[in-house]
């Protein structure tokens, strides 16, 4: 056997859940990626989507998808760069741009793309990408990509990441610093704080990217997202998105000034030698921005949704750390019984994920509790009680 073979053979730490009956990953859905979902032929609460605003099965975006299908065909067949450009794209990154109220956007096929495309293109040997330690995983890996110097903060601590900016300054070349963070951090449910971020990169003559993945759809006006929320649409140069959430289909996009989406159409790697993306996916996407831009109601009833389960979950005193948004995490402080709450929902016909080490520190396990706007207040009071009264049975409340 080779150490290939004996590294993945070494590998035991999924089977030893999957002995159990704990195994939390890879389940298998037999429907759309609704509130209710259906598996193993019973109907399931889903609180376990990124579709915030429950778009995914919207007919408008259904039909939109097979129209496309119908008139281009499933694939590009090649890259932006070369023959893979259709004019749906193109009208897909003005309308991207319009939304988030930047000059110009280029859409890449998945989310992870755009992030891999934007850092190492823009930070160079001589560069220093600075990152909130608790980045999304396509941030850590696009600076691994970089050629640049990569440097963290405390999460969410605008005194660390001055610290780090000031030591920057006083040994400064001349060179580029970008600082970056999660507009919304996807575990935590916290707003990265962007108008302070901004007012020190002022101070420190740094530039500033927002992954805005979560953000969009759910905050500032009619879900324009977190840069917006602050009113500092001018103040950020880069606005990272995916369409995996809100805009319910797959793919990214980075949008910023015209030089610098000129710039990087023809430097992203990840652009340049991946296949564009689907038709398909691309007029999902400007289905559901119409549907975001005229009516406004799903923004008001995701958070109509989210106002209520903070409160309940409140009530009855458990732990949701500092979350502000859709996204509340559960704390359940525990790798082993997140798992076994993770089973005991799923078989009370509720859907959360549990989150473990090394997603976040042994300490801080969690139920990721997140909401759309389809969800009722009744969906939503069945779950939380049952989150309540599974967390009783263990000794967690």
């Amino acid at each position: 056997m080779n150490n290939l073979q004996k590294r993945a053979k070494n590998f035991t730490e999924p089977q030893k859940y999957k002995d159990l009956g704990l195994y939390p990953y890879f389940r298998v859905i037999e429907s759309g990626q609704d509130a209710e979902v259906l598996m193993g032929g019973h109907h399931i609460s889903m609180f376990g989507s990124n579709s915030y605003l429950g778009l995914t099965s919207h007919p408008k975006v259904k039909e939109a998808a097979i129209a496309a299908i119908k008139k281009y065909g499933t694939g590009t067949a090649g890259s932006r760069f070369l023959n893979g450009t259709l004019d749906i794209h193109v009208e897909l990154e003005h309308r991207l741009a319009n939304f988030v109220n930047k000059e110009a956007a280029l859409a890449f096929s998945t989310g992870f793309q755009s992030n891999l495309g934007a850092i190492p293109t823009v930070v160079g040997r001589n560069d220093t990408a600075i990152i909130d330690e608790q980045s999304h995983a396509s941030i850590i890996d696009a600076t691994r990509l970089s050629f640049g110097r990569i440097l963290k903060y405390r999460h969410n601590d605008m005194e660390s990441l001055e610290k780090v900016l000031k030591n920057l300054d006083e040994n400064n070349n001349g060179s580029l610093k970008l600082i970056v963070t999660d507009g919304l951090f996807s575990m935590e449910g916290d707003i990265a704080h962007v108008d302070k971020i901004v007012e020190l990169a002022r101070k420190y003559d740094a530039s500033v990217m927002i992954d805005d993945a979560h953000g969009l759809g759910v905050l500032g006006e009619n879900g324009t997202g977190t840069v917006n929320h602050f009113g500092l649409d001018g103040e950020v140069e880069m606005i990272i998105g995916t369409f995996s959430k809100s805009l319910a289909s797959i793919g990214g996009f980075i949008a910023g000034s015209k030089e610098l989406i000129n710039y990087l159409q023809h430097n992203a790697r990840s652009l340049i030698f991946s296949a564009s993306l689907p038709p398909s996916s691309a007029a999902s996407v400007i289905a559901a921005l119409d549907i975001i831009e005229n009516e406004p109601e799903h923004v008001e009833k995701l958070w109509e949704n989210t106002h209520h389960a903070q409160k309940r979950f409140q009530e009855l005193g458990m732990d949701v750390g500092n979350s502000e948004t859709p996204i509340i995490p559960v704390y359940i402080r525990d790798n082993d019984k997140a798992f076994i709450i993770s089973k005991m929902l799923l078989d009370k016909g509720v859907f959360v994920n549990p989150v473990i080490t090394p997603a976040v520190r042994p300490e801080d396990s969690l139920l990721r509790f997140s909401l759309m706007a389809t969800h009722s207040i009744d969906q939503i009071d069945d779950a939380i009680d049952k989150i309540y009264a599974s967390g009783k049975e263990l000794g967690i409340y």
